[in-house]
């Protein structure tokens, strides 16, 4: 095999290969690693946290809910990185860390885990033979069965407005915040990096404006990471304190001066909106680098942006070729109440690459050890629901499976739900639109699913609730 990128859903991919023994080459263009980490966020503090101390100890299963930055590995001593960078450095009076901590917190996992990167080989072409695929880099030509891309979803990318092309993206954004005193900045955008750049602007801009068409779905955002960066602006645009989020079209982008004109249509109030501003940004997203893979048959969702997947991240139009990190978002999973995964940051995509190295070797004829239940499985499955990192982070995306031979393995839903497979029980952890959580438990016999949902808890201890027992060991 041959795994692309040096980022972390590349780091995570190579190292559970490696535990499994399977052997692959990992490429990178970079000369160190961390990936998109060693340029990005702009303002240099992340979304997401990493919590030094927490309920749970560093370094166990349990403590990865509390640092969601961190990758896994089996050696205690690459386990929380990145937590452990922040003890050392600046950043203890943060729940969230600074970009050069987790670009240190990625470098020392390279370390500890042994995660063997060929730095300076730079991916060109792929093609197929009989025997796989060819990819041609600067190092020369890499045979394998299957090539994972892990090339982070690290393309700027902007809409196709009238004028855009003369705004910079997100990406060209001056890092130096003093650079925005006392101006008028438009922001054309209201996703991550949007609110990035207002949550990191307003001591120092006049006036903040972020426009797009749709507007936030606060509900959203306030259960989930990114809130941190959100709420702040948000506040500021209830209360009109010189941040605004205006939902609108925007029809085109003209030069005013030394500044910019920005023309668009409101869609929750109609009619024409005009913003002048001194600064204008296209925080306009990203897209995954897919070189000549689109040759392949590699189709793609999301405007272009991110590549179609099958549950296990294979291209659902080049049958072999594989994605991990956060392009694994292409496999969007059953998204019941519209909560979907958190395949786009590091503490969800990491669970997906543990998942498809076990799926690949399989596919290559390697045995892959499996969890044998022993003992009371309604006790068993409780303390998963309960325990579990998995099925917390991967709402309704990841599930804990139990056949009927009393073997288990943590699989997307998805693929669950879809197989025509033996007798089994998938415990998940599922969430609705009014932010509830709650256990869910799938049964399959003889072909057909039958779903049940449990109550929520409070403080979601489904190990000790003798009603969760007994209604667990009914539907079992």
């Amino acid at each position: 095999m041959v795994v692309v990128g040096s980022g972390p859903g590349g780091l995570q991919t190579s190292y559970c290969l490696s535990r499994l023994g399977v052997r692959h080459a990992l490429l990178s263009r970079d000369d160190r690693p961390g990936g998109m980490f060693r340029l990005y966020p702009i303002f240099e503090r992340l979304l997401s946290w990493s919590e030094p101390d927490a309920v749970a100890e560093r370094g166990t299963r349990e403590y990865e809910l509390y640092d969601q930055n961190s990758l896994l590995a089996d050696e205690p001593a690459a386990r929380a990185c990145v937590a452990e960078v922040m003890l050392r450095g600046e950043s203890r009076d943060f729940i969230v860390p600074e970009r050069w901590e987790m670009e240190e917190g990625l470098a020392r996992f390279v370390e500890r885990a042994g995660v063997a990167v060929r730095y300076g080989c730079e991916w060109r072409s792929t093609r197929r033979d009989d025997d796989g695929f060819v990819l041609e880099t600067s190092d020369g030509e890499y045979r394998c069965r299957f090539p994972v891309f892990a090339l982070g979803v690290t393309q700027p990318w902007k809409s196709q407005i009238p004028g855009i092309e003369d705004v910079p993206h997100y990406a060209d954004t001056s890092r130096k915040k003093r650079d925005y005193a006392g101006k008028d900045v438009v922001v054309i955008g209201k996703r991550n990096s949007a609110f990035e750049l207002a949550d990191g602007l307003e001591p120092w801009a006049r006036r903040i404006v972020l426009v797009s068409p749709r507007p936030v779905e606060t509900s959203v955002v306030a259960l989930s990471t990114v809130r941190v960066r959100y709420m702040q602006p948000l506040e500021h645009h209830q209360i009109g304190g010189g941040t605004f989020a205006l939902d609108a079209a925007v029809d085109r982008i003209e030069r005013s001066g030394a500044g910019f004109r920005v023309h668009g249509r409101g869609t929750n109030l109609p009619g024409e909106l005009v913003v002048d501003a001194d600064v204008a940004i296209a925080a306009t997203g990203f897209r995954i680098p897919l070189g000549d893979l689109g040759k392949l048959g590699v189709a793609t969702v999301a405007q272009g942006r991110i590549p179609a997947l099958t549950p296990f991240w294979e291209s659902a139009g080049a049958p072999g070729v594989f994605f991990a990190g956060n392009a694994t978002l292409g496999s969007p999973g059953i998204r019941k109440h519209g909560v979907g995964s958190a395949s786009g940051a590091v503490h969800g995509f990491r669970y997906n690459a543990r998942i498809l190295a076990r799926h690949l070797a399989e596919r290559l004829g390697v045995p892959v050890r499996r969890i044998r239940v022993e003992g009371d499985l309604v006790d068993h499955l409780l303390r998963e629901l309960t325990a579990s990192p998995e099925l917390a982070t991967q709402k309704g995306y990841l599930a804990y499976v139990v056949d009927a031979g009393r073997t288990a393995d943590v699989v997307p839903l998805t693929h669950f739900l879809d197989e025509e497979g033996p007798d089994a029980v998938a415990a998940t952890i599922e969430m609705n639109a009014s932010g509830e959580v709650y256990p869910v438990v799938y049964v399959r016999r003889r072909g057909t699913i039958g779903e049940h949902v449990l109550d929520p808890r409070p403080l979601r201890d489904y190990a000790a609730s003798e009603e969760h027992r007994r209604r667990l060991e009914e539907i079992l």
